[in-house]
């Protein structure tokens, strides 16, 4: 799951996105998966075999040490892999109901109203103090 397109290949991961107002970044990083999962029609695909390919598992762990743990410290965070982890796994829980096997309930939420419930939990794991 690289948080700029795809699962497979470059691009400019979340260093592009803004960090401003830092209160909004949670739903900022929800918003953006959400816009990029709508772009990206091989993304259900590609969680599959996430799922059992080693070098497209390791592309997405790449997303923890890549992309959310160095946009974090921008925030003035040094968070620690479990959080990153709990990012991921929020939004990865998301998209496997969402877009694998479309449970109703998921598929009957809006983009802002799914913004509005995992923006404020994604921006507590990047921003909050160590339990």
């Amino acid at each position: 799951m690289q948080l700029s397109g795809g699962l497979r290949g470059g691009g400019g991961g979340l260093g592009g996105l803004p960090l401003e107002p830092r209160e909004e970044i949670g739903r900022t990083l929800v918003r953006h998966f959400l816009t990029l999962r709508e772009r990206n029609g091989q993304f259900t695909a590609l969680m599959r075999v996430g799922a059992t390919d080693p070098a497209v598992a390791d592309r997405t762990q790449s997303v923890l040490r890549d992309q959310l743990i160095p946009m974090a410290r921008r925030l003035g965070h040094e968070p620690e892999q479990a959080q990153a982890a709990l990012c991921v796994s929020t939004v990865l829980g998301l998209a496997l109901t969402r877009y694998a096997p479309r449970f109703p309930a998921s598929m009957a939420l809006g983009m802002e109203e799914i913004v509005d419930w995992l923006g404020p939990t994604i921006q507590r794991y990047l921003t909050a103090p160590t339990p």
